[in-house]
Parts: C-alpha cells; structure tokens; sequence
C-alpha cells in the first residue's frame, strides 16, 4: 500500500475544508478520496487500479482463512 505522509493528509485536509467550508461530511468524502488518491499516485497507479488491487487483496485473505 502505498504510504502517504501526515503532512500531505494536512495539506489535503486544508485544500477541502477551504472547498467545503461549510459541510464537514461533504469534507470527510473529499478528504478520504484525495488520500486513496494520492496513495494511488504513489504506487504508480490509476484510482480505479488502486481500488481493484485494495478488493483483490481482500478476496485473497478472505479466501486463505476459509471464509
């Protein structure tokens, strides 16, 4: 997975609060998309891979313990 700093979660975090200033949920959506974003960009990876490659690891440890 790729790793993305505290400092980058507060830079993005400052970005959306000033998009949404007055909806903290809509804040939350946004903040949690840009990270899986930026997580992405750091594997070298498009959002829809990245998303997949998070799912396959899932169904892979779903399957290995018999569930």
């Amino acid at each position: 997975m790729g790793k993305i700093t505290e400092r980058e979660i507060e830079g993005i975090r400052k970005i959306v609060e000033e998009e949404f200033p007055d909806d903290p949920a809509l804040q939350q959506i946004h903040i949690a998309r840009k990270i899986i974003a930026r997580e992405a960009e750091h594997e070298g990876l498009s959002f829809l891979e990245y998303i997949k490659s998070l799912g396959k690891q899932v169904k892979d440890v779903y399957q290995r313990h018999g569930a």
